[in-house]
């Protein structure tokens, strides 16, 4: 058993990488978790079977988000690696765990619940990392899932594990009852079938409604500033600035609203917030938007703001020599040839790069983080997502800031109060040419399908792109190049089912979660509750 629990634990990995974005076999997720429904089944030691499952995650990791560890601190890739598949294992412990307490399909049912409550947690605490939520997987294939509108990424999660179950299912009683192909076919093959097909048909008869005639010109740039080397010297920022304004007037016109530009575009080494008004950057860029009087900025910038002894101070914060607070931010800037500038914080920011998780309760720990350029240590965080308006033109921006496009559920939440478009930031050339900015984009195609909404991508070194509503990307541009997009898109005010009421499918999971918790617990003293594996 020991020389086939390998295989079979390589065999998961390798389906479930195979089927990741960029890769093209995306089916084979439907099969991806089969072998280790078997491994569940057939070892008994819980040591070895939680060491063959973190084996194979661990694996699939490693295959899919090896880019993380692409970085000057390689250790870093090591960690998120290992620990994203030891926090993986559990749903599969707490599924082996039931089997011994329930029937079988209530312990399938409570491997999903396990799973999904798993990804739900893995969006909200300080150690988020959704990058492998399993309904990302289907980022290539948006005509698969036009209905993550209803259900968000995680309706895709809940269909990837109903198919491995049911497909597992389908082979378990074939080899059981000895069945001939032709009597798998007539009793059993149709019930994958149905599982897969049923999403795939539903996806075909949804379509988003047609833009407005309403259209607004945009201006993408891609700087190609290299993040390492030249983005956070303080001596090259004018510089920077230069070549924003020069790539931003190549494709402007009097057409033209908005210009976007990358994460961290402006004040790589930081500027006070009470003073943004005043910076020679800021002057620059209000003298261009002079010659298009009716266009805007949105852009990444790094700003700080300092607290008042009136003001409550965020355990964040960090203290000056005068004993005066203050506190970083990666920020989005909304500039205009007015005296106002509007400010939204990144919220979810990166665990270990930009967040030192839960320093509120380890506050020795909140200057050490992995120093990446720029201000390092642990980043301000502004609850409540911020639109970036635009009152004369109803034209309400939310801006997510690289990682942030990645949580569906909050991006669903910063279209709600109103937000018409969608710009993402970001600066993926940390870890240079690898599948982590190829993924990064693929991904932003979920969130248009699931808000409905256009989506401006500007990405410091690639790939920039514009991605309509239903998830198709236009424009996108060369990685490692200088580039501009001029495009059209359209400020829609529908809103999804999705945007609407969140993420349901996860919701109701965390619920189902509590309640097996509950009887988990109460089956200790009532041993009528236990349900034995060996009697399966």
């Amino acid at each position: 058993m020991k020389l086939s629990a390998f295989f079979l634990s390589i065999f998961t990995a390798l389906l479930l990488w195979l089927a990741w974005p960029t890769m093209p076999f995306t089916p084979l997720v439907f099969i991806g978790f089969t072998p280790l429904l078997y491994l569940t089944e057939k070892i008994h030691h819980r040591g070895k079977y939680f060491g063959w499952i973190f084996f194979s995650l661990l694996i699939w990791n490693v295959a899919t988000t090896w880019w993380v560890g692409n970085t000057p601190v390689p250790a870093s890739g090591v960690f998120a690696n290992s620990f994203n598949a030891l926090l993986m294992s559990i749903p599969w412990l707490a599924y082996k765990n039931s089997r011994r307490r329930l029937p079988e399909t209530m312990a399938y049912f409570a491997l999903i619940v396990y799973w999904l409550t798993f990804e739900w947690v893995h969006q909200t605490w300080e150690l988020s990392w959704p990058w492998l939520v399993l309904g990302n997987a289907f980022a290539m294939r948006p005509g698969w899932v036009q209905w993550y509108e209803i259900t968000g990424a995680s309706g895709g999660t809940l269909w990837v594990l109903l198919a491995n179950i049911t497909i597992y299912q389908v082979w378990k009683r074939a080899r059981i009852y000895d069945l001939s192909w032709a009597q798998l076919l007539r009793r059993e093959i149709w019930k994958p079938a149905a599982v897969i097909a049923a999403p795939l048909l539903l996806s075909a008869f949804i379509h988003p409604a047609p833009d407005p005639d309403r259209k607004t010109g945009v201006v993408i740039v891609q700087p190609n500033i290299d993040p390492y080397d030249e983005k956070f010297s303080a001596s090259s920022a004018i510089e920077q600035l230069h070549k924003f304004i020069r790539l931003s007037e190549e494709k402007a016109d009097s057409d033209t609203r908005y210009f976007v530009w990358p994460e961290t575009a402006l004040f790589p080494t930081g500027a006070w917030e009470h003073q943004l008004n005043y910076q020679p950057e800021v002057q620059a860029i209000r003298q261009m938007l002079q010659r298009y009087p009716k266009a805007r900025l949105v852009t990444g910038a790094v700003t700080m703001k300092q607290y008042r002894s009136t003001d409550e101070i965020p355990t964040t914060a960090r203290m000056m020599e005068d004993g005066t607070y203050w506190e970083p931010f990666n920020a989005a800037l909304q500039i205009d040839t007015s005296q106002s500038i509007q400010i939204y914080h990144k919220y979810e920011l990166v665990p270990g790069v930009e967040l030192v998780p839960y320093v509120r309760y380890i506050s020795f720990m909140k200057t050490l983080a992995l120093d990446f350029g720029g201000i390092t240590g642990s980043y301000g965080r502004t609850p409540g997502a911020t639109m970036l308006a635009s009152p004369s033109d109803s034209i309400n921006i939310f801006p997510t800031i690289c990682y942030e496009s990645v949580f569906s559920d909050y991006v669903a939440g910063g279209v709600k109060p109103g937000a018409n478009l969608l710009a993402i930031i970001t600066n993926d050339g940390w870890w240079g040419n690898t599948e982590g900015h190829r993924q990064h984009l693929q991904y932003a195609r979920l969130r248009a399908i699931e808000t409905r909404r256009w989506v401006l991508r500007s990405a410091n070194t690639g790939t920039s792109a514009v991605i309509d509503p239903a998830g198709n990307v236009s424009q996108p541009q060369p990685y490692w190049q200088e580039a501009v997009i001029k495009a059209t898109v359209t400020p829609r005010q529908d809103i999804t089912f999705y945007v609407r009421n969140g993420d349901l499918v996860s919701k109701g999971a965390v619920i189902f979660c509590i309640l097996l918790l509950v009887h988990a617990f109460i089956s200790r003293f009532i041993p009528g509750l236990r349900h034995a594996e060996n009697n399966q």
